[in-house]
């Protein structure tokens, strides 16, 4: 299912929501052209929400010919609009919108909506609605404002929600994404964390085939993932690496090696460049300028790493989707850059290395499924996201090693307490931060 993102929040959890149910979905830029969404074979496509209006003059572009495909179209908020423009109805201002919990009146006539209680509860969140209904369309839910909560076209082939299924406050939001999936789309749900294991092995023996890689590891699920899935994929050929920046929690560089080779039998080599990173970033403030120097920094230290072992061809690391869907570089995207990532952003014209990421289609929670079914130690599999730059974006102002070490003391206090507490797991992430001014 492909997902033509028109600037919504809930974009992302659209697409997990629908990798929930085991069906693979892609986010697109609304600048997406037909041949770029055709390319990728979709069963279905889903327009996101948005902060734009359809009749507005600075309305996001987008392929008018997308919306003429013999395929199933759900739009949700804004794609609503842009379905009821492009099809004859009118879209109008609310003067206040409508923003929170509603509740819908099911008129039926639609599988979208099957299942699905009349009175039921969903979440709003818009400015405009539709004012005259195109030719061929009925609305088959309303809210209590006597808004269109839900169209159809006669033939099931484009429907719509003003409502937001993807969110947990629409009651039977599983509900719709699954009938819309499986009873109008008729995808099947084989999007699974062991299909995933083995797709991914078959692609890395065929592109590497006799050569060796080079696996970029931090001890974090991320990294640790990758280490197995290339482990399993080609045994030997792969050698994993762990560069210690000098910005990792305290005793991390040798709980990392421990785990990895206790827990994944990998052998995998600690190189210290500590004095090196921090080198660079003396007197650096700006966050962004830290990240890209910490990305660069971090290849030239594997290739200097790689020189070691011989000839090493590939180098492997754990960029994620949201990565490349944040640093604006996914296919056809024109996004605005939200940060860059040391994976994506900020990498040497120059590198040596051709990059294997295999993990670049998977949300975090798939990433840890995907370790369970790889059998991780649950150490590895449930400890909390840190980044590749590590405390390097932790500490506000500039890194110095007096810093690092203050800061990695009072990181190890609040976690050992939360592990003491029986809190650790239940949070998605905590960490400490080190301001330049003094508190108290």
């Amino acid at each position: 299912v492909i997902i033509i993102d028109f600037g919504s929040q809930y974009t992302q959890l659209i697409a997990r929501k629908i990798r929930e149910q085991n069906v693979f979905s892609e986010i697109l830029p609304h600048e997406a052209s037909l041949a770029t969404v055709m390319a990728h074979e979709p069963r279905a496509i889903v327009l996101s929400g948005g902060p734009s209006s359809v009749y507005e003059k600075n309305a996001p572009s987008y392929d008018k010919e997308i919306l003429d495909l013999d395929l199933p179209i759900l739009g949700i908020c804004y794609g609503l609009h842009i379905l009821a423009q492009h099809h004859g109805g009118c879209v109008e201002s609310t003067g206040k919108g409508e923003y929170g919990f509603a509740n819908i009146s099911v008129n039926g006539g639609s599988q979208l909506l099957n299942s699905v209680s009349n009175g039921s509860q969903v979440w709003m969140s818009h400015m405009d609605r539709v004012t005259k209904i195109p030719d061929g369309w009925s609305v088959i839910a309303e809210s209590s404002n006597n808004v269109a909560a839900a169209m159809a076209s006669v033939d099931s082939k484009r429907l719509a929600t003003q409502f937001h299924p993807e969110v947990s406050h629409t009651e039977y939001g599983h509900q719709i994404l699954k009938n819309f999936l499986f009873d109008i789309s008729k995808c099947k749900p084989d999007w699974t964390a062991g299909n995933f294991i083995q797709d991914q092995i078959d692609i890395i023996r065929n592109r590497v085939g006799d050569r060796s890689v080079l696996i970029g590891v931090s001890g974090g699920v991320d990294s640790s993932v990758v280490a197995a899935i290339m482990h399993k994929a080609i045994g030997d050929q792969a050698r994993a690496v762990l560069i210690d920046h000098g910005l990792l929690r305290k005793n991390e560089a040798a709980e990392c090696v421990h785990a990895l080779q206790d827990g994944l039998g990998v052998n995998i080599h600690l190189e210290d460049e500590s004095d090196k990173f921090l080198q660079k970033l003396a007197g650096v403030t700006d966050p962004e300028e830290k990240r890209k120097i910490i990305g660069n920094q971090f290849i030239y230290s594997f290739e200097s790493v790689a020189s070691k072992f011989g000839d090493m061809e590939y180098l492997a690391q754990g960029t994620l989707y949201p990565d490349v869907i944040e640093s604006g570089v996914s296919q056809g995207n024109a996004a605005h850059v939200i940060k860059s990532h040391h994976n994506v952003g900020g990498l040497p014209d120059d590198m040596e290395f051709e990059l294997i990421e295999p993990l670049r289609e998977l949300f975090k929670d798939e990433v840890r499924n995907v370790g369970k079914e790889l059998d991780l130690p649950d150490k590895l599999i449930n400890r909390h996201p840190f980044p590749g730059p590590g405390l390097g974006v932790r500490i506000i102002g500039e890194i110095t090693r007096e810093r690092v070490a203050i800061l990695q003391e009072a990181d190890d206090i609040y976690i050992k307490l939360l592990h003491e507490e029986g809190l650790y797991d239940e949070i998605w992430q905590a960490f400490a931060i080190l301001i330049p001014v003094q508190t108290v």
